[in-house]
Formats: structure tokens, sequence, C-alpha cells
């Protein structure tokens, strides 16, 4: 399929309605609350909830390094504890922001204030904690709670952590059940002098996902023994794409170039992702777009908020500075897909988050939708250029910003005004 009847294709069904604005939604998210509370209160036995389930944990980062540490357990829905977990499973499942809400909404987090020195901590509430995270299926526990949960969506107006629920101190908690611990897991926890990247790209090439790898990073679980920490979660998901995006960018790097321009497209939760491979040496680079008004951008000069990083072939030496852990992500799965391919290649990725995006839920959605418009069939361009000049309408921003913006489209303007100009001279 050519790119122009890929593009046509792509109209809005008029029909559809645009999702309803934050606060229209909160009536909803106030049902998904109130039937959480209630589960709560049919659950608790005194100061105890008893044959609870955690399919995960949380760490904070406010006040590091004295974190929040936090067991996240299902209230009164523990035989589906297992879709309580975030990972690419709310994608694969088409679930909606309302959907991740109501799971979130019922999922208690119970915490307790910890350092993160943690390296020989297996006991206490830490070390349920931790024997949680390392587990293969969630663990069944008993939690003493120190005071009523407060029943509210906890967490900071960021996209990179999903929400959270109902949220508790906790005196205790204690394991009811023997975990199932990896062989893998317990193989990079017994070496004492296995550095934390290594591990994460033993246990990823061992079939892991990120999400898994993220748990077992979080706990303090990964690493030389005597730099073993708890790792707030936020950080620790970035830090897991980043080690494993590392890892495949080398496995591609003497790798031939791709042969053809392929453009790819997915929308998701009120994000659209358009994702470019052309041929060349790896370079990587993400746009984003914010809608002007959203809770993402709300400015009063009704301008479309741009931010974009980029890397070439060497990579990165520095964190990003404007588009944070969504660079990581987009970057991881457009390494998967040229690693599976065997190529490297030129990748442009656009997100635009239009106002139908109207809460966050976590860097998962934009990891996931970047990974699902790669498995599906690209339209094919003419070139790098041809995709861009093609793809110029059906973004929310002009041409010139475009280009002001992008170093990577900015790029192959100046290749066409050079090419242009010597034209004109006869060379």
């Amino acid at each position: 399929m050519q790119l122009d009847e890929y593009v046509d294709g792509l109209d809005r069904d008029e029909s559809v309605e645009l999702r309803k604005l934050a606060e229209k939604k909160s009536y909803a998210i106030t049902d998904h609350i109130e039937a959480a509370r209630t589960r709560f209160d049919e659950t608790l036995s005194g100061g105890t909830m008893v044959g609870s389930t955690a399919p995960s944990v949380f760490v904070g980062r406010s006040s590091y390094p004295d974190v929040s540490a936090g067991l996240l357990a299902p209230v009164g829905d523990e035989a589906d504890a297992d879709s309580y977990v975030t990972d690419g499973d709310w994608y694969r499942r088409g679930f909606d922001i309302e959907d991740v809400f109501e799971k979130r909404a019922g999922l208690l987090n119970s915490t307790r204030r910890a350092t993160v020195d943690v390296a020989d901590v297996w006991d206490g509430f830490v070390g349920t904690q931790r024997e949680v995270a390392i587990a293969d299926r969630p663990v069944d526990v008993e939690l003493g709670l120190a005071e009523t949960p407060g029943f509210d969506i906890d967490g900071p107006l960021e996209d990179i952590t999903a929400p959270r629920g109902p949220r508790a101190s906790a005196d205790d908690a204690r394991l009811t059940e023997n975990p199932s611990v990896p062989r893998a897991v317990e193989r990079t926890l017994s070496d004492d002098d296995w550095r934390a990247e290594g591990a994460i790209t033993y246990l990823y090439r061992r079939g892991f996902d990120v999400y898994e790898i993220n748990n077992v990073l979080s706990v303090g679980a990964l690493g030389r023994a005597e730099t073993r920490r708890l790792v707030p979660t936020r950080w620790s998901i970035t830090a897991v794409d980043d080690t494993v995006g590392e890892y495949l960018r080398g496995t591609i790097r003497n790798a031939p170039t791709l042969g053809e321009t392929l453009v790819w497209h997915n929308d998701y939760l009120g994000n659209d992702y358009w994702v470019v491979a052309a041929p060349g040496d790896w370079e990587f680079e993400l746009l984003e777009l914010k809608a002007p008004g959203s809770i993402w951008n709300p400015g009063i000069d009704g301008q479309m908020y741009m931010a974009a990083d980029r890397e070439g072939y060497e990579g990165r030496s520095e964190y990003v500075e404007e588009t944070a852990g969504a660079y990581y992500a987009a970057r991881l799965a457009a390494l998967e897909e040229l690693a599976d391919r065997g190529r490297q290649a030129k990748v442009f990725v656009v997100r635009h988050a239009t106002d139908e995006y109207w809460a966050p839920v976590g860097i998962w959605q934009l990891r996931e939708a970047v990974r699902g418009a790669l498995d599906a069939e690209p339209a094919v361009a003419e070139s790098f250029h041809d995709a861009v000049r093609q793809l110029e309408p059906r973004l929310p921003v002009s041409a010139a910003d475009l280009r002001r913006k992008s170093t990577m489209v900015a790029g192959v303007q100046a290749d066409l005004s050079a090419f242009g100009a010597g034209a004109g001279t006869g060379r």
C-alpha cells in the first residue's frame, strides 16, 4: 500500500464524539471509588485486611532517600488480581481511560516509609514488598493498616506512572504463601557482582517484558550487592526502557540499513502516533504535540505545545530535556522493531496528545501504542521527505513550525535546499 492510500483511509468517523472532559468523566470515576469503598468495607477485618493478593508494588520519590514503599493490592477482587497489573495487556484488551481509573480506584496502595538502602532487607514490610515484586504471579498477603484509606485518585499530573487509588499507611505486612520466583530472577539475585544494566539485559533476553523487570529493579533486587537500593517507580520505568533500548541499539549497530521508507500510524486514548523509518544509519527523534487548552497545555495563548528530543548513531550520553520518559518508551518500541528486522534506520516518531486524552494513565500507553503501530502493516513512501510532506497536513502544526522544532525534518529541508542551490549553479 502506498502512503497516500494509507493516509486517505485514516479520516476520523465524524459520528464518533470526542471523549468528555475530565470534569464530566469525574462522575464515573466517583462511581468507581464508591464501589471500591464498599468492597473495602466488606473486606476489612479490624485493622487488617485479610486474604488480599498483591500483584505489584510502588516506590515513591518524594523525600528521597527516605521514600514511600508501597504494596498494591485489589480490594475485594483478589481472584482477578492479575488484571490490576499495569502492563501491555491493558492495551491488548482495549482499555480506555475509564477502564484504567476503574482498576486503579480498586487498588489499595499500602505504604510505609523506608530508607532506600535495602541490600540485605528481606523481612518486615519492605521485605514483603520485595518478595511480591520478584514473584512471577500475585502473592497472598496480610496487611496491617495504621489508618483508614483515603479514597481519592492519587498521583501527580504526569504521564510516566499510572494513577494510584486509595492509600493508607501500614504497620506491617506478611506473606501468607510462599512466592514463586523465576529461576532467571533468582540468578540475578544470587550474583552480588552483576551490574544492574547487565542483569536487566539478561532478564529481557530471557523473555521478561520491561514491566516485570521494572518491578524487580524498583525493589532493589538487581545490581551489585553494595549498591542495591529501592528505586522510585517513576525512575525505574525510564531506567529499564533506556537500558533495554541501549542493548537493542547495540544489536543493530552494524546491521544493514532498511531498504525503503516505511510509515505506521496508530491512535489510542486520544493520542495520535506516526512512525516513519527511513534508510540510513541509526537516528531517532520523538516529537510531542500537545493540544492547547488541555490539561497538558493549559496556557491561554492557544498555541500547540511542542517538545522534541533526538539522538544520532552514537546514542545519548545525557537524559533528554523535553520529552522525559516518553522518549525512552518510544525509542524502545522502535528498536524492538528494527532488531526483529535485523536492520537499522532513521526513525521519526510523532505523538499528538489531543484534548481527548483528558487524564494521565501512564507511559505504558505510549509504549504499547507505538508497539501496536509497528505490529501493523506499514505504508511505503518514496523517501523520508515524501513521508513528512504527506504527513504535514495530518499534523496540527504548520510545516514551518515542524521544521523549527524537529531536527530531522529541518535536516531534510536543509539537504533539499542545498541540492536546489547546487543544481542552479550547474554543480
